[in-house]
């Protein structure tokens, strides 16, 4: 799947996230698939589902973190393409 940085991420309203010591838990409630996130991808996460568009996520990612842009590129596409496989969330162009 390509992901295109001008879309949206939106969470599905049968989706639930859970927060627990700085870590996250997402669950699909038709599926019942989840997907547990460490304190870096829970912070991924808060950025990129307030951002207007993943673009604007990877800039702000970018600029909080000392990391080469293409290996957070390569690794945001990547968290974003699992999550959607799993219907965790979507993107709205």
């Amino acid at each position: 799947m390509a992901i295109n940085f001008n879309s949206r991420v939106e969470v599905p309203d049968d989706v639930l996230v859970s927060e627990l010591d700085g870590e996250s838990v997402i669950l699909n409630l038709k599926t019942e698939s989840y997907f547990g996130l460490d304190d870096v991808g829970a912070w991924m996460w808060s950025v990129f589902t307030s951002a207007d568009s993943i673009e604007a996520a990877y800039k702000t990612l970018k600029d909080q973190w000392d990391v080469e842009p293409d290996l957070l590129r390569k690794d945001l596409t990547s968290l974003l393409e699992q999550l959607a496989a799993e219907g965790l969330v979507r993107f709205n162009s």
